[in-house]
């Protein structure tokens, strides 16, 4: 199953197999088979960025691969990579950037491999240089307009880290107001703003550390 956030709201593709298994927080959903046809798949994009009333869009098919080939040829891919940095007192780095609380990720350069690129970018927003990779967490997509109104597929690969370091300089030149280290629990008890992909990564962390 692929979760791509368009415009804020979730659009699953999945096969037939797992739709039926599909459980979904909300009430307001579109749920269809694919047809297999990429005007189908362009009426839904379209539909999620201009519109935002919708919980999530599922899509269904028995040839999940090919729904996804279809859908994947629609965009430009940037792949990007970042990471959950923990610290000693088990407390997590979160970022503010844009109005938004984030991690810390950006775009993989030319010859670099997801794990060099996902450390250099926390080094490079945070001011940590002492970073020791762990494992791959997930993967997440989202897309965007870009300035000249084409499409781009963003996907970002996220892993787990550990630092020993405390002192935080936020990299102000990409926008990043806030950089700190805290505790997932209290930080979550107050309404935040955070994007579903960010929230959904810290999630698969979680589990991966209870």
């Amino acid at each position: 199953m692929y979760k791509i956030y368009i415009n804020g709201t979730p659009l699953f593709l999945t096969s037939t197999k797992d739709f039926l298994n599909l459980k979904l927080e909300g009430e307001n959903f579109i749920k269809m088979k694919y047809v297999g046809k990429k005007k189908f798949l362009h009426n839904y994009i379209d539909l999620l960025e201009k519109n935002t009333s919708f919980d999530a869009i599922v899509l269904h098919s028995i040839d999940l691969e090919k729904m996804w080939d279809h859908f994947y040829s629609i965009y430009k891919i940037i792949e990007a990579a970042g990471g959950v940095v923990k610290n000693e007192k088990e407390e997590v780095l979160m970022i503010y950037r844009l109005g938004y609380w984030d991690l810390p990720k950006g775009k993989i350069e030319a010859g670099e491999s997801r794990e060099e690129a996902a450390i250099r970018e926390v080094q490079e927003e945070t001011g940590l240089q002492k970073v020791d990779l762990q494992d791959f967490i997930h993967t997440t997509y989202h897309t965007y307009l870009s300035k000249k109104g084409k499409r781009i597929l963003k996907v970002s690969y996220w892993f787990m880290m550990t630092t020993t370091e405390s002192d935080l300089i936020p990299q102000a030149e990409e926008g990043i107001e806030e950089a700190v280290f805290t505790n997932l629990a209290s930080f979550f008890s107050q309404p935040r703003k955070i994007y579903g992909n960010i929230l959904d990564v810290v999630e698969k962390y979680r589990v991966f550390n209870s």
